[in-house]
């Protein structure tokens, strides 16, 4: 290992605690070691202490310093794999089609698309005037509406989130993020004279346009809870008018409009329930009316054509089904049934057309569309044959729309875009992402694994591997899981995985309990007072691996991130001797601390999907998992954790905490690395490079703990 710079030696030095040892070699970089403070509460009647509570403080230079320090020390640490770094980054991004273009998509007047230049970090996002019939000409004369590159000059960190056209197509409302945290600013643009307007709002999360071109709604959320709980009206050129506020905690909102544009939609929301509530776009100034009072447990969407609203609901139906009702009478005695409760599949979206519905559901892991032709009566049905794949809904602005627009890939297969004739279901492969330099996906083999759980469940997974992969418990294995909020693990393509699989590499995932990849009570297995489930199916299906011959403890290394990384901190204290190392991103790993503080943003929303630790029976459940809470004097994986200084969804102290905890009870000589971008947030870097960058160097660092160092 290289020596440490003397800047990580004089920081680690200021850092450690006065009962440190500094019992290292000369040569060896000296890893920080934070200082203890007193910090004690009092829980359900016991005292709780928390020696690093310090770190919390942002504000703070030495916390700041101690960033630094762990920096500069996994810089050090790592100095030898950076030339494996460059060259994994020098691959990918050697694949990548630098100038591209997505498909345009027409909207109105006009077809959008967005487009990359060589050598720039963010898309620019375009728009050409429909040509002859209607079809996209790319000779008609581009209008560029938004270059990300040149509104991010300046700024470490640069996203767009909304991006929406006024109906006469001249305003543009679109919102922007500069420090990662998730806080984004309303900008409207003039597409004519291209100046920005003079109104501007902080921390906009949704918007829609009023038919008037004039006037939008805007959703915002509290500057220190970060929840969406307050709705304005703008009138352009006046000052912003509340016109609703979500007084309960549980909830946050979202403003949108239907698929026909005749109504905003206000969508009202917590884990369980949902409500929503309309308004004609053509009436701005009117008052919001719900479609159905909110009743706990029930989570319902709607759309609407022609006076009929379409609504999506779990009322009687834990998977879902769709019903038809009046629009000013949508009582459930008024419900028509539409598409039926089905126990094998899960409704994941509804899209209503002029002349079409589309279903997008989900069943056995595996995404398809099913198309219902309002004249005809009848259905017909989008799947795919490959034994894993993803299949989405990839956008179909237009209302009176003839072709639905889907998203393809597979482990094995590029992204693709289609585009399917919703009256006879023939699929036209309008792009498919090009690999540079070329790509065969003969080379490659994917699989559907199922592993059996401690209780009976069959736990899905999927795998994909270079064929000449040897299965004989040898070969390296990177297991990836997520498990909760209902969100499914997907069987996507990887254009940087490919360093990974012609270097031997078997890349696996695993459809844990706590998403919904087979159903909503699949996502209930993994929540609340079950939770534990979400880690004993990534444990046994690790073994099950193993089992199997596909890889060996000593060969398994494991990842994931957010509340994945909660499931790294998790499974590696009950059985750090089942994985030899761990990349863990930006993980919610200090629950309890984070739970408990109701000051904290997204904590109270947040009570619904693990538990209230008010209540007593949640805390000690909690409790007893909580990876800050159960680090114990043993011995655990190599681990490199990874965050954002301006992370709004897992806050960044959490990781330093556990890193820095992790250090003084560890009994092991293993690697233990912490390394914070400090101009990114959640997601990581912004710019495409950047985040290139950072992705080659988590693969690196895995390579060289398997052994494998080009």
């Amino acid at each position: 290992m290289s020596i440490a710079s003397p800047t990580a030696r004089h920081l680690a030095a200021l850092l450690l605690s006065a009962a440190a040892p500094f019992a290292l070699a000369a040569d060896l970089p000296i890893p920080p070691v934070a200082a203890k403070t007193a910090w004690q509460e009092t829980r359900h009647g016991t005292v709780v202490t928390d020696d690093y509570r310090w770190l919390q403080k942002k504000t703070d230079p030495a916390v700041i310093d101690y960033l630094n320090a762990e920096n500069a020390y996994t810089a050090a640490v790592t100095a030898p794999i950076q030339p494996l770094a460059d060259k994994l980054f020098a691959e990918v991004k050697g694949r990548m089609q630098e100038v591209d273009l997505s498909v345009p998509a027409r909207n109105g007047n006009f077809y959008y698309y967005t487009r990359t230049e060589a050598g720039k970090q963010y898309p620019i996002h375009c728009r050409r005037p429909l040509g002859a019939d209607g079809v996209y000409d790319a000779t008609l004369t581009e209008e560029i509406l938004l270059d990300q590159n040149q509104l991010a000059e300046g700024h470490k960190f640069f996203s767009v989130r909304a991006f929406a056209v006024s109906p006469n197509e001249q305003l543009l409302a679109y919102t922007t993020d500069t420090t990662g945290f998730r806080q984004y600013e309303l900008h409207i643009k003039d597409l004519k004279t291209g100046k920005l307007l003079t109104d501007a709002m902080p921390r906009v999360t949704s918007l829609a346009w009023a038919a008037d071109n004039a006037t939008l709604m805007l959703a915002q959320e509290d500057a220190t809870t970060k929840r969406s709980d307050r709705l304005f009206r703008l009138a352009l050129g006046q000052t912003p008018v509340q016109v609703y506020h979500e007084p309960v905690e549980q909830f946050s909102i979202g403003i949108s409009r239907t698929q026909d544009k005749q109504f905003f939609t206000l969508d009202i929301g917590s884990t369980d329930t949902r409500e929503v509530r309309l308004l004609s776009t053509s009436k701005p100034k009117g008052q919001f009316k719900p479609v159905l009072v909110r009743e706990k447990g029930h989570r319902y969407s709607v759309e609407h054509r022609d006076g009929q609203l379409y609504i999506l609901t779990n009322k009687d139906a834990k998977n879902f089904r769709i019903v038809t009702a009046p629009l000013n009478a949508a009582q459930p005695k008024n419900w028509q049934p539409l598409v039926a409760h089905n126990p094998e599949a899960v409704i994941k979206s509804l899209d209503v057309f002029q002349n079409y519905l589309v279903v997008m559901e989900k069943s056995q892991a595996l995404n398809r569309a099913r198309i219902y032709d309002f004249a005809k009566k009848n259905w017909k049905t989008v799947q795919f044959d490959d034994p894993v794949y993803l299949a989405t809904a990839a956008g179909t602005p237009e209302f009176t729309a003839t072709q639905f627009r889907m998203a393809y890939q597979s482990p094995v297969t590029p992204p693709t875009v289609i585009d399917v004739a919703m009256a006879d279901g023939k699929r036209t492969v309008l792009k498919q992402q090009e690999v540079v330099g070329g790509y065969d996906p003969s080379r490659y083999a994917t699989e559907r694994l199922w592993a059996t759980a401690r209780d009976g469940v069959k736990v899905p997974l999927w795998i994909v591997y270079k064929k000449d992969v040897k299965r004989d418990g040898k070969a390296p294995l990177l297991l990836y899981s997520y498990g909760s909020y209902g969100i499914s693990t997907e069987a996507s393509f990887g254009l940087s995985r490919i360093s990974l699989l012609e270097r031997g590499v078997i890349y696996a995932q695993a459809h844990i309990r706590g998403g919904t990849d087979m159903g909503e009570a699949w996502h209930e297995d993994g929540m609340l007072m079950k939770k534990k489930n979400t880690f004993n199916d990534f444990i046994d299906s690790a073994e099950y691996l193993i089992s199997e011959k596909w890889t060996s403890p000593n060969r398994l290394i494991i990842q994931g991130g957010s509340a994945g990384g909660l499931l790294m901190g998790a499974v590696v204290n009950q059985r750090p001797e089942l994985f030899h190392a761990v990349h863990a991103a930006v993980p919610f790993v200090d629950v309890m601390n984070t739970m408990m503080d109701a000051s904290l943003p997204l904590t109270t929303g947040e009570y619904l999907e693990w538990g209230d630790p008010n209540q007593k029976a949640a805390y000690d459940y909690m409790l007893s998992y909580s990876p800050y809470d159960n680090i114990a004097r043993k011995d655990y994986p190599a681990m490199l954790v990874t965050t954002g200084l301006n992370d709004s969804q897992v806050m960044y102290w959490e990781p330093a905490k556990y890193v820095a905890k992790l250090r003084a009870y560890k009994t092991d000589h293993n690697p233990l690395l912490l390394k914070t971008n400090m101009g990114a947030g959640h997601g990581g870097a912004s710019g495409r490079y950047n985040a290139i960058a950072e992705g080659a160097f988590n693969m690196a660092w895995m390579l060289d703990q398997w052994g494998i160092r080009e």
